[in-house]
């Protein structure tokens, strides 16, 4: 059996917590802040073989988000984070249970320091990393945008992301969430 390179997603894998989140989501008269706790955990898929010439790692990972002030689950995410080593290209693509899912790519970067900066965006009208969501999404909670910044050091994992959501009569908002998560 051949040991499986993971290139820069390796330092992902395991099990991730942190409480420290901050959610700033939209409600129909204005924004609503939620502070939350969160569970990430990542599991090695292998190697994926596309059309017998595009060879990439994958990662499959599972994303829980309980909000602090009543433990109520907020957030349920699936996906992976898959890295294409030929095109120097990170991707991250998922789901989540409101019928929307993101196929979101860029870079990623190792600093001096060991740490790892991965960078990735997807757009509704960007024609390589898309956006697909449901007619009520569409029509209710369009989804226009997504990025996500997230840096890795050892044991610490912190994160910035932004959707850009046009909701509530076509209200743009930028629905942001960041938190920093330590591995266990």
């Amino acid at each position: 059996m051949t040991e499986i390179d993971y290139g820069p997603l390796a330092g992902l894998i395991g099990t991730w917590k942190g409480d420290k989140g901050t959610d700033l989501s939209p409600e129909d008269d204005g924004t609503e802040t939620n502070l939350y706790a969160e569970t990430i955990t990542f599991t090695g898929v292998g190697d994926v073989d596309n059309a017998e010439t595009q060879e990439l790692v994958a990662l499959h990972y599972s994303l829980l988000v309980d909000r602090i002030r009543d433990g109520k689950r907020i957030h349920n995410q699936t996906g992976y984070w898959i890295w294409d080593a030929g095109a120097q290209t990170v991707m991250h693509g998922f789901t989540i249970p409101r019928a929307v899912g993101v196929i979101a790519g860029g870079q990623c970067r190792e600093a001096s320091d060991g740490s790892i900066t991965f960078e990735v965006a997807a757009g509704l009208d960007d024609p390589d990393w898309q956006i697909i969501q449901s007619p009520f999404m569409r029509e209710h909670a369009l989804t226009t945008g997504f990025r996500q910044t997230m840096t890795v050091t050892a044991d610490r994992l912190s994160y910035r992301q932004t959707t850009l959501v046009d909701i509530y009569h076509y209200q743009s908002f930028e629905h942001t969430d960041e938190n920093e998560l330590q591995r266990y």
